[in-house]
């Protein structure tokens, strides 16, 4: 058993100070002193809080999860697990299906053996999205949906990210939603008008993936997804807080208008974690430049966003509180996944991250274990 001791504990109830943190591979107790038989750890005043949880990340430091390999895995999962995540969904692109059913068997094999942030499963970005909002992805490997992919994949797949106004997709979801309940079904890479997507969030849409981005754009006479989801009150998003993607701005009008439906997320290619050159993403060279990762015609190609960076930006940009960050980093992904983490509460996982007031990591905690250390 573990104790940590001079934290401030970022809890639902709000930040807790002078209190002790127990666990082991579970949050055991918060208490007023240590046990006894307590391995103890000093905080020195340092945030402590639910690890963060990186619902949509392609890569990082120079392997992909496309790469479909346990060293390709595992060095994702060791870079990040160095920005505060505990827990992360594998992302992949729109490439050919035998490309991209050998990534999800590799996450099926090695994610919960991994030695830093653990894989939850696999977020399906593609193929089944719109060739004129197809970003980075490349439009000839973009095809229909498939019911058949899932299905041998199902238990490895925990999100789908698809364009819902393609043709066939609406029955494809509403077959997602009676048959998968555990797979969380995302619009994105959409030119769905607002109708359209009013209609999606009925069939089974539950979700938005990296708002503002490669989507119809909100207009004063068709507001198309952004709209939509504007005006409903179940439907969540995730965003991308590196001010690349996003001008602080849309990050302030973002959190004011889903106060409690918003998720950071990085979005992160391989070139995550690592310096300015070019890279490889899905297939096509990207050159990573001042900060922003983009393709030769200049489209954004993912992001190089460290996560801790993500509620830094979050934080200075809309005045956010360290409770709010937390929430959007850690609480709310966790709860669209349906898991027990994301809280510092008794019985949930012991995925931890120590940070500074800067969000600097001290140290990322993964069911109990330490997989980061800056000290």
């Amino acid at each position: 058993m573990r104790a940590i001791v001079g934290a401030k504990i970022v809890t639902p109830q709000g930040i807790l100070e002078k209190r002790v943190l127990h666990f082991d591979s579970r949050i055991l107790s918060i208490d007023d002193a240590p046990h006894p038989s307590a391995t103890v750890t000093d905080a020195q005043g340092a945030y402590l809080a639910p690890g963060f949880i990186d619902l949509h990340i392609h890569g990082s430091g120079g392997a992909d999860t496309m790469d479909a390999t346990r060293e390709a895995l595992e060095c994702i999962s060791t870079h990040i697990a160095a920005c505060g995540v505990s827990a992360f969904l594998p992302t992949t692109m729109s490439r050919p299906f035998e490309e991209i059913e050998a990534a999800i068997d590799a996450v099926a094999c090695y994610g919960e053996h991994l030695g830093g942030a653990k894989a939850l499963g696999v977020h399906l970005e593609g193929p089944f999205l719109n060739p004129k909002r197809c970003g980075a992805q490349e439009a000839a490997h973009i095809v229909g949906a498939e019911i058949d992919l899932v299905a041998r994949h199902a238990e490895t797949i925990r999100m789908i990210t698809l364009a819902p106004e393609m043709e066939g997709h609406k029955a494809f979801i509403e077959e997602l939603r009676t048959r998968y309940r555990h797979i969380v079904i995302a619009a994105g890479h959409s030119d769905a008008c607002y109708d359209e997507a009013r209609e999606a969030f009925k069939a089974g849409v539950s979700h938005v993936t990296h708002l503002f981005n490669a989507m119809r754009p909100y207009h004063h006479r068709e507001p198309g997804l952004i709209g939509a989801l504007f005006d409903d009150v179940q439907v969540s998003a995730d965003i991308i807080a590196d001010l690349v993607h996003t001008h602080p701005h849309h990050l302030r009008l973002a959190k004011r208008m889903l106060p409690d439906r918003l998720a950071l997320i990085t979005d992160a290619m391989r070139a995550g974690c690592l310096h300015e050159g070019s890279f490889r993403l899905g297939g096509q060279e990207v050159h990573v430049k001042e900060g922003a990762a983009r393709l030769s015609d200049g489209t954004l190609a993912g992001s190089v966003l460290r996560f801790n960076d993500a509620l830094r930006h979050f934080c200075k940009a809309t005045g956010a509180t360290i409770e709010e960050a937390v929430y959007a980093a850690a609480t709310l992904p966790a709860a669209l996944l349906g898991l027990q983490k994301g809280r510092i509460v008794k019985g949930y996982d012991a995925d931890l991250v120590l940070f500074d007031q800067n969000f600097a990591i001290i140290e990322t905690i993964v069911a109990g274990r330490s997989v980061y250390r800056s000290y």
